[in-house]
């Protein structure tokens, strides 16, 4: 399954809608037309709900819930979390997405590189923006799904299993050894947002690898520490990887946004 890239525009998510509203529209106009009757499921229940907006309206959402587009696959979306989370089944990311006000009463979520990623419709209708559907595509609600939000603590022992996974991973990436080297010694609080920021990091390995190995070949070990903002940069032959245990779980960057600095 393809790994859907949150990249679009304002405009792709009002083409969405608009197409399906004149479908919608549309199918009463003549006597006896059968598009109303033919109209997906998935489409029209993600726009308006099993019986329409009215109910869409009265009925929201459970706070963590699965869902599922035509393109990208099935995904969770957590908004019980103190910052909206979202995890696509095809990989193992936790991305952290921040909630800004959009026309007409939408809201669209974005990811830490400011790319829209979810936009939620004033009827409650969701749109998924990814690689095979940069203008949006709809995502129908599938039911309730269980928390993708993370141990509050690591043990030593696991935070010593992620960072010897991570590094694994980007070795084979590289097709050489890849250290992993912590700058701080753990905290318990610290002890989730190194391993996280680890595996993002081999993640970002992986991305450059199937794009162009040729990226990985100035970078020789990967070092994390701490600092106040998140960050991921290139210096003297390391990719230094900043974790900010302030801001939770979005005190990490996004395996995107470490390619991004890879891929300079």
């Amino acid at each position: 399954m393809k790994f859907c890239k949150a990249e679009s525009s304002e405009f792709g998510a009002i083409t969405a809608l608009a197409i399906a509203a004149l479908m919608l529209m549309a199918a009463p106009l003549w006597p006896g037309n059968a598009n109303a009757q033919q109209l997906p499921h998935s489409l029209r229940d993600a726009l308006l709900g099993h019986k329409g907006a009215a109910e869409a309206r009265r009925v929201p959402a459970p706070p963590v819930a699965r869902y599922v587009s035509e393109s990208c696959g099935a995904f969770i979306f957590d908004q019980a979390a103190s910052r909206p989370l979202i995890k696509f089944d095809n990989s193992a990311e936790v991305w952290v997405l921040s909630r800004q006000p959009a026309s007409r009463g939408d809201v669209i979520y974005r990811n830490d590189l400011g790319e829209p990623v979810l936009r939620i419709t004033k009827l409650g209708g969701m749109i998924l923006y990814g690689d095979e559907a940069p203008m949006g595509m709809a995502a129908a609600l599938t039911g309730r799904a269980a928390s993708i939000q993370p141990p509050v603590m690591l043990s030593p022992v696991a935070l010593y299993q992620r960072m010897g996974q991570a590094s694994v991973r980007a070795s084979r990436a590289a097709q050489r050894q890849v250290p992993f080297e912590t700058l701080q010694d753990a905290r318990p609080e610290t002890s989730v947002l190194i391993a996280d920021a680890a595996s993002l990091a081999a993640e970002a390995f992986e991305r450059a690898a199937r794009k162009d190995r040729a990226l990985l070949s100035r970078i020789l070990r990967v070092m994390l520490t701490e600092g106040g903002k998140p960050s991921a940069q290139l210096k003297d032959g390391a990719l230094v990887v900043t974790y900010a245990p302030g801001e939770g779980l979005a005190g990490r960057p996004s395996s995107k946004r470490i390619f991004k600095v890879m891929n300079r």
